[in-house]
């Protein structure tokens, strides 16, 4: 299997951490129990902590199909493939307009891919590279040869699972649960995907679904489908609610763990893409890896992405010339659930 293409749309409205700090500030002036001020300097400075700078929303006029159809036809044009070739499409991800049907019908409508099948992945942060690794599996069956794998990752909408609920901070512990929100991002990205001869991907998986109470957006319902927890809806139901600090810290030794089972030699790796959930800790987890000076962060420009992490900064790698044909890559991603993995390819 090899990557023919990766493209990420960004949209257009950027937004700094000031702009967080002030949207925090306007929403919680008048429910704030304690001092604000000092809660303000404290996101302030957890933000810089983590390599935070910008990250991009969508404009007025901006929609999520738009981005995901330039970047998907943009990503087709590059691998030099028709619509027509697309015989498989994986939507992933946790940005959707649809429970039902998946959203990749939908993406396949406003492509124009007719031949393609259809069907979603949702994992978390994690879905992009189960989605990878699912395309090789169904590649070895001999009865697909093209993939496109697509996401939009637009979750910042008002109303929606993190606006208004988090910028209205009631008090300076809700942070704990709260932060991640404040990282986010938004993009869409397409992956081109080809079931060819190259050297084969080496995948490593490992999960913790003890774990699985620490990021949640639940639904109406939800203590019907799992085990109780004081953890789950702790922002309240439908709101996003991630504990993002237990889980850098709970997940970092697990995350090593799937890291040391890869074969390759690292010398012979070219470029490390890793989840962007903060640039500073990955940045750390790279280092002790030995794999620092190679990591391609895009954090600190798009904020956390999603699932549309990986691709981004190998879309990224890409349009820099970071990575060329006959280079090897390792990702690395943790994510809600928990999961972890590592994985190796050759572009």
């Amino acid at each position: 299997m090899k990557i023919r293409s990766a493209i990420a749309g960004l949209p257009s409205r950027t937004i700094s951490n000031s702009d967080i700090i002030e949207l925090i500030a306007e929403h919680s002036a008048d429910t704030f129990d304690g001092d604000l001020v000092d809660a303000l300097r404290k996101v302030e400075y957890y933000l810089r902590y983590s390599g935070s700078d910008t990250r991009q929303w969508l404009d007025e006029g901006e929609r999520p199909i738009d981005l995901l159809r330039t970047a998907a036809n943009k990503a087709l044009e590059q691998a030099g493939l028709r619509r027509e070739d697309i015989d498989l499409l994986i939507y992933t991800g946790i940005g959707r307009g649809f429970i039902e049907p998946g959203g990749a019908y939908h993406c396949a409508a406003a492509l124009g891919l007719g031949n393609a099948h259809c069907f979603d992945i949702i994992d978390a942060c994690m879905s992009w590279t189960r989605a990878v690794q699912v395309s090789e599996s169904l590649f070895r069956t001999g009865q697909f040869r093209n993939a496109l794998i697509v996401n939009a990752e637009f979750n910042l909408r008002w109303g929606g699972a993190v606006f208004p609920q988090l910028l209205r901070m009631p008090r300076l512990d809700v942070l704990e649960s709260a932060f991640p929100a404040y990282t986010l991002g938004e993009a869409a990205t397409a992956t081109v995907l080809t079931a060819e001869g190259n050297e084969p991907w080496e995948f490593h998986f490992a999960s913790r679904p003890d774990l699985a109470p620490l990021c949640n957006v639940t639904l109406e319902g939800y203590e019907g489908f799992c085990d109780p927890s004081d953890k789950l809806a702790a922002n309240g139901v439908g709101s996003f609610t991630s504990f993002g600090f237990e889980m850098h810290e709970l997940g970092a030794a697990e995350a090593h763990a799937v890291f040391e089972r890869l074969t390759v030699p690292l010398d012979e790796v070219k470029a490390l893409f890793t989840h962007a959930s903060s640039k500073r800790y990955w940045q750390g987890m790279a280092d002790k890896a030995g794999l620092g000076s190679i990591v391609h962060h895009v954090y600190d420009r798009t904020g956390n992405i999603v699932s549309a992490s990986v691709p981004a900064a190998i879309s990224s790698a890409l349009e820099q010339g970071v990575v060329r044909p006959g280079d090897r890559a390792v990702g690395w991603v943790g994510s809600a659930g928990m999961s972890f993995c590592a994985f190796t390819f050759v572009f």
